[in-house]
């Protein structure tokens, strides 16, 4: 299968910064007092840069003689309902720091708009590197290997997270997570609708007519993939070390196959310099089979076995189409915030066309 998986959060926010420009410039006047009051032993002055990707949240990095920080606000304009919930992505990664679970230090969350425009939360930025390719050019056998189960047993951890430790039992609702989300997806891609697309309209009939049973409830990240995570530096102990999880806007609770799944998609997409596997030689590259990913996540959260995927996959692809198209109608309406978003807005059809694929081997 071609390397369609896009990164949800646009290209990513960490892959280089820009100066922002216009209405995309934060007013450090009104900033400064407000980091001052909220991030502990921060010392302006403050300087700004924005990152090149950020789609779905604008995101900045924040300078200062006290350390660099990151900002994340909502876009301005017309919103689709429930989307770009910053405060959702505050709460939840407070909540993981708490237990211990790898994400970025939390600092606070603002809710008034006259501070940046919009809301934002400021976390602290991870030292640390971004792996954007799942092939991981230039490591060896067994740095990839060993990074791939890294992976898998976070999130294997973040599946087995006390919810009530971490004050998280009503971060979302705890059943038929596959029902209200093919349903939610379902709902924002017909508010986004600028073309009618047959496979869309066939996997929206069959997944809401073929629902999985849940059997666990847990939190969900909802992009679990290499590169919305920062990992040590190369050369240093910590170099195959999940530093922190990244990009929490889709997290929940719900079913942590829903997170499994989407992770293991990149096993049936096409490398493309993107996160997928497929295509590549694994056994060469020291990457582990999926069957030796589904043995050791089964493992680590007490299952016998996971069940078929690819009705999931079909959901995924399904899901991921319908933020494409999220992003799509933004880009005709002008309120879209990166420059690439009109190419991940052209990948709408293909992504349907790969979800119908893999409902019709799970029997549609």
């Amino acid at each position: 299968m071609t390397s369609i998986l896009p990164a949800i959060d646009a290209e990513k926010a960490f892959v280089g910064t820009v100066a922002p420009e216009g209405d995309d410039r934060l007013d450090l006047v009104k900033l400064t007092p407000w980091m001052e009051a909220n991030v502990p032993g921060f010392t302006g002055p403050l300087e700004q840069a924005k990152f090149k990707g950020g789609q779905s949240n604008p995101t900045y990095k924040l300078s200062s003689p006290s350390g660099n920080y990151v900002l994340r606000r909502k876009p301005y304009g017309k919103l689709l309902p429930s989307a770009h919930a910053v405060d959702r992505e505050f709460r939840v990664q407070s909540g993981l720091e708490s237990v211990g679970f790898p994400v970025a230090p939390q600092y606070g969350l603002c809710e008034d708009d006259d501070v940046a425009g919009s809301m934002f939360y400021v976390m602290g930025m991870v030292d640390g590197r971004t792996i954007w390719n799942g092939a991981m050019p230039g490591a060896d056998p067994a740095e990839r290997r060993a990074v791939y189960f890294e992976m898998t047993d976070v999130l294997a951890q973040l599946h087995s997270v006390d919810l009530e430790r971490a004050g998280l039992t009503e971060y979302g609702k705890p059943g038929n997570y596959f029902g209200r989300q093919v349903g939610r997806w379902t709902k924002q891609y017909k508010l986004a609708e600028t073309e009618r697309l047959e496979p869309m309209e066939r996997l929206i009939e069959y997944l809401a007519a073929t629902l999985p049973e849940q059997t666990r409830t847990s939190i969900v990240h909802g992009d679990y993939r290499i590169d919305n995570m920062i990992f040590g530096a190369e050369g240093t102990p910590d170099a195959i070390k999940v530093l922190a999880v990244l990009d929490w806007e889709l997290s929940t609770l719900g079913d942590p196959l829903a997170d499994f799944t989407y992770f293991c998609m990149a096993y049936v997409t096409e490398n493309g310099g993107r996160s997928g596997v497929e295509d590549v030689d694994r056994k060469a590259l020291g990457i582990p089979e999926l069957e030796e990913v589904v043995e050791r996540y089964s493992a680590a959260t007490g299952r016998d076995s996971v069940p078929d995927m690819n009705w999931y996959f079909a959901y995924n692809f399904f899901r991921l189409a319908g933020i494409m198209q999220g992003i799509k109608k933004r880009v005709i309406d002008g309120t879209a915030s990166s420059a690439h978003a009109k190419a991940m807005s052209e990948r709408v059809a293909p992504l349907a066309e790969a979800a119908w694929g893999f409902a019709k081997k799970a029997g549609a």
